[in-house]
């Protein structure tokens, strides 16, 4: 009778902490969708105010034009449509990589990192035919680049640079994903440290991440120096 006494209680306490632990988890899970939807709706009203802005930009050289017209000052109109031209060269940051889905997570990421003064060098072209979803494809890199801008905003020493380096491309019939920023880091960190200690947002990111690449049989390679980190993804094609 002790022993099945105690049999009941070590199996009770058992599922009493399963049941805590998922409970801890579901909170995890739960707050990390909210703080991505947060994310989607900042995007979302980044995008707006952009256009907000270009709009307003329009109707102004409309109203010039217009008046330029009116004077008949065809000289003026030339020279001043010659400008704007040029003007909206300069301000197509649209990027294209062959994707459309990357296109604008790119983009979107890319604009936000800018607008927290992040220097971003971004170079980015895949085929037309991949074997990731596109749904996956853009996971991995909103993911990475959440990240590269959350480690940026971190540093607040100004005489530190704050940038983002981000490579899409193929290498070796494979296709090549490679992100590095700037971190506040002053001491190299092990990478099993960072992950697992990593809790929230940040955690479940990279967890995403590995995820992701092990379904598609692909390749995780995280490198972390002082001051520098930098993760690598390859894919097969």
């Amino acid at each position: 009778m002790w022993l099945f006494i105690c049999a009941a209680g070590i199996f009770f306490a058992v599922i009493i902490t399963i049941l805590i632990l998922k409970t801890k988890y579901d909170k995890k899970l739960s707050d990390f969708q909210d703080s991505v939807l947060n994310k989607q709706r900042d995007e979302v009203q980044n995008i707006y105010q952009t256009m907000r802005a270009w709009r307003h930009d329009y109707h102004n050289h409309i109203q010039s034009i217009k008046a330029m017209l009116a004077m008949n000052k065809l000289s003026e109109l030339d020279g001043y449509l010659a400008t704007l031209e040029n003007d909206l060269d300069g301000i197509d940051i649209a990027i294209r990589t062959g994707n459309v889905g990357l296109d604008a997570i790119l983009s979107s990421k890319v604009s936000i990192a800018q607008k927290k003064g992040i220097n971003v060098n971004c170079k980015a072209k895949v085929p037309q035919t991949l074997t990731v979803s596109d749904v996956h494809l853009c996971a991995i890199v909103g993911n990475l680049l959440d990240n590269a801008i959350e480690a940026c905003e971190k540093i607040t020493d100004s005489s530190r640079p704050r940038f983002i380096r981000i490579y899409i491309g193929l290498f070796k019939s494979q296709l090549y994903i490679s992100v590095s920023n700037s971190t506040c880091e002053k001491h190299r960190k092990r990478l099993s440290e960072l992950v697992t200690s990593k809790l929230g947002e940040h955690g479940f990111g990279l967890r995403r991440i590995d995820k992701i690449a092990e379904k598609y049989d692909g390749y995780v390679n995280r490198k972390n120096e002082p001051g520098v980190f930098a993760t690598e993804v390859m894919l097969p094609l």
